[in-house]
């Protein structure tokens, strides 16, 4: 039933009512017979309109009767023409002349002369809120078209083959995206939003970036701020925002009317050249004081933004109801030249069938913010040629039809077996480095054998020895996961084998329910958050005689569940019993020869100076039967509904862990016996609009009962040595040692971050065509009853680049100080 009310509805969104059988279509021209792209077309007094493509063409879908069809497009005067629909298509071309915008002679008195495009605007910004919050819930169809295009490459790059496969012409010339999607789009203030996506359309790889669901390109301008999606971490200042004298200039270009209203023409001027801040024109109605239309661009040389040069934005505004206007048409055009490969494109929307003040059922807004349907990608193309609003071009559908039939291609088994067997082909080169993976379409089997650099290992423990971890995957119809990952273990020097056997099963995607288990031995760090990957610990103690990590030995076998109990709180359990036993430094070996420097005991707390092979005591042998579990609440929690399953979006509030670790004593010979409590409260991303973005992290826990726990069972924390860090969680420490500061006893850990986002290195000349980001954090423990440990940085990065200069304190003195250096490998 669901799925019948919701083609019903597509029907609607496109305006194809019952009874509407015939065509009215044409092209739209200046007074100079040049082509008007992108013109909004709309019945008057009706939701129901569309937009001419780039080549002028427009269409729409009418039954019988009489129309007032409006043209209209910023820059030029708005034209009604009335026209009859009596029982076959129509074509009307359309010529739309030049708007001139008359400005009035006004009288300046006082010293200094201000322009009437202030005062104005200052009308608008006082109604801002007003418009702002005018419809509290509304719904409409909307159908949002993109396209990409290579306007220009490098003749050396682009040879033959590439310019047949991407359908290119002589000069690299072509259409290398287009995107189609219809949806129907809820919306109750101030901010709950529910989308779900009818029917979508894609051919070929966007490479610049995407806005495929209406909620990407819902502009609106009475907001303080708008963040443009991929393109920057700052937010951009409005021309309406109650702030906008501080960022703008305005001036009056001049009026017309329209309909019998006044339209001002304001020129919106940046107060300074590097801001955050639009440049172009907006319309003004006058006395209404509402916006009409606007014309704004972002350029990367002045705002600073990434992947294009200029991004300009036009949306158009018109009457829905009781003078109640709402946006028709909204246009994201972009260009850019990167490496000499020249583009451009655009994404536009048109909105239909506005429902104001929709009063919509409890429950409604449950967070899920967009659904895709299951049918959504399954349309053919004669639903398409029925249901856009907007016309192809002839260049559009022929990239249709051309990569149509690539996709048959690549569909039939012939073609899925030759990539299968040239993309599973094994290179040992490769495999030196990267991950060697090998899937299988018709089992939807897949094996991931890990690269030699996180297979062969050195450490003191055990000498030169191997890490082989294979994963295989086997994925069902219904999305259903199942993951096996058998690994081998043996240190050379050590003669310890250790094998083990890790499963999952992801039962339920729409809960994310997961059963897991694992069996087997292993070497393991003392450390259970995690110290250094056996890569670069290798390299650490071969090259700098530095043995960071510490090991001990566990036979094992465990096994729990995973599962959402309603949005937004997922429960995790979990019981492990292992028999662990202490592990001493068996190899010495080194590339270079440090001078007075040696390695140090396999035992974290043992005194400093402790020779490299000291045996000295840290727990017994013993047996541990382990239960652990926690709740993670995600407040508000947003999530996009696919037929694979849920994909979550970040929540504006932090996050909350609740967590509980039981040693069980006496049950199966277990020696532990032991409760441990935590807390935990997170947001990994906090926009700040014109300030960058913040990230931050608070974890308390306590034993409440420690009447028998060993070293691995105390709460650790994610430290750092060495020059290279990992920033990739706000949780970790720039200086902290790995195992000092582990603690039995009650803890505060604190971690604040803040990414400017360039705001500084922007107004800086020079500096600032590298787009670099300023970032500064702090880092805080109290563990152990230790002296209160402190950390304060700050760096600069770009992309996945970092590098930082921290200094840390433990008390009132100072710890340690110096750079750290990120470079995308953890």
């Amino acid at each position: 039933m669901r799925r019948y009310l919701l083609l019903i509805f597509s029907l609607l969104c496109t305006g194809n009512l019952f009874a509407q059988q015939y065509l009215l279509s044409g092209r739209i021209t200046d007074e100079r017979n040049n082509i008007i792209a992108f013109t909004s077309v709309y019945i008057r007094n009706s939701t129901y309109g569309t937009t001419a493509n780039e080549y002028g063409r427009y269409q729409l879908k009418l039954a019988p009767g009489d129309y007032n069809i409006i043209y209209r497009f910023v820059g030029y005067k708005e034209k009604t023409v009335r026209i009859t629909i009596t029982n076959r298509d129509e074509e009307l071309n359309v010529q739309l002349q030049d708007e001139i915008f008359s400005l009035k002679e006004v009288t300046i008195t006082g010293k200094r002369a201000r322009d009437p495009g202030m005062d104005i605007m200052r009308e608008v910004i006082n109604k801002r809120e007003y418009y702002l919050n005018e419809v509290k819930a509304y719904s409409c169809a909307v159908y949002i078209k993109g396209v990409q295009k290579l306007l220009k490459a490098p003749k050396k790059l682009i040879g033959r083959e590439v310019r047949r496969v991407l359908d290119l012409d002589s000069n690299g010339r072509g259409i290398l995206y287009q995107s189609e999607s219809l949806s129907e789009y809820n919306f109750e203030r101030p901010d709950k939003v529910r989308e779900i996506t009818i029917s979508s359309k894609v051919a070929g790889q966007n490479t610049a970036f995407s806005y495929n669901k209406a909620s990407d390109l819902q502009l609106n301008l009475y907001e303080n701020l708008f963040r443009v999606n991929g393109l920057s971490n700052l937010a951009f200042v409005t021309p309406a925002a109650d702030n906008a004298f501080t960022f703008y200039n305005f001036k009056l270009e001049g009026s017309t009317i329209v309909n019998g209203k006044t339209i001002d023409k304001i020129k919106v001027i940046p107060r300074s050249k590097y801001n955050q801040a639009f440049q172009g024109n907006i319309y003004i109605i006058h006395d209404d004081w509402r916006i009409y239309s606007a014309d704004l661009m972002l350029t990367g040389d002045n705002n600073n933004i990434n992947l294009v040069d200029t991004l300009k934005i036009s949306q158009q505004y018109v009457p829905v109801k009781d003078d109640v206007w709402m946006p028709v048409s909204t246009q994201f055009d972009f260009s850019g030249n990167v490496l000499g490969f020249m583009f451009s494109g655009y994404f536009t929307s048109v909105y239909n069938n506005y429902k104001l003040d929709r009063v919509f059922e409890p429950g409604f807004f449950n967070g899920e913010i967009l659904r895709i349907d299951t049918a959504a990608n399954k349309k053919d193309s004669a639903y398409w040629a029925n249901a856009r609003p907007i016309p192809l071009t002839a260049q559009e559908t022929r990239d249709y039809v051309k990569k149509d039939s690539i996709f048959e291609i690549k569909n039939t088994v012939a073609y899925k077996d030759s990539v299968q067997r040239s993309d599973n082909k094994y290179n040992p080169l490769d495999h030196l480095i990267f991950t060697h993976d090998a899937h299988y379409w018709r089992s939807k089997r897949s094996v991931f054998v890990p690269p030699l650099h996180r297979t062969v290992f050195y450490n003191t423990v055990e000498g030169w020895g191997i890490d082989f971890r294979p994963k295989f995957v086997k994925e069902y119809d219904d999305y259903k996961i199942f993951t096996i990952t058998p690994a081998i273990h043996y240190g050379f020097a050590s003669k310890l084998f250790s094998p083990s056997v890790a499963a999952s099963y992801y039962h339920d995607p729409a809960k994310r329910g997961l059963f897991y288990a694992n069996i087997g031995s292993d070497v393991l760090d003392l450390n259970d958050v995690g110290t250094r990957s056996l890569f670069f610990n290798t390299i650490s103690t071969l090259i700098y005689e530095n043995n960071y990590v510490k090991y001990y030995r566990s036979t094992f076998g465990s096994f729990g569940y995973q599962q959402e109990l309603s949005n937004g709180i997922l429960w995790n359990a979990s019981l492990g019993y292992s028999k662990r036993r202490q592990l001493y430094n068996v190899s010495f070996n080194h590339i270079f020869d440090a001078k007075n420097r040696d390695y140090t005991s396999n035992n974290p707390l043992a005194p400093a100076g402790a020779p490299a092979d000291d045996r000295s005591f840290l727990f017994p042998e013993h047996n541990a039967l382990t239960f652990r579990t926690s709740f993670e609440f995600t407040f508000d929690q947003k999530y996009i509904s696919r037929p694979t399953g849920k994909i979550y979006v970040p929540s504006k509030y932090p996050k909350l862990l609740l967590g509980y670790r039981k040693g069980i004593n006496k049950l199966f010979g277990s020696d532990v016996n032991y409760d441990f409590v935590s807390v935990d409260a997170w947001q990994d991303d906090i926009p700040l609009g014109l300030y960058g973005h913040s990230a931050f992290k608070v974890t308390a826990g306590t034993f409440f009962n420690r009447k028998a726990l060993y070293f691995m069972d105390y709460n650790h924390f994610l430290g750092n040595v060495g020059t290279t860090f990992d920033p990739t969680y706000v949780g970790s420490f720039h200086f902290l040692p790995f195992y000092e500061f582990s603690t039995d006893r009650a803890f505060l850990e604190a971690h604040f971050f803040h990414n400017f986002s360039g705001l500084l290195f922007n107004k800086i000349p020079f500096i600032r065509n590298l787009k670099l980001e300023e970032v500064v954090g702090v880092n805080y423990l109290n563990s152990n009853n230790r002296r209160n440990y402190y950390e304060l940085y700050a760096g600069i990065k770009r992309l996945f680049l970092r590098v930082d200069y921290g200094i840390s304190y433990a008390g009132n003195k100072k710890y340690i100080q110096g750079f750290r250096i990120y470079y995308g490998i953890r």
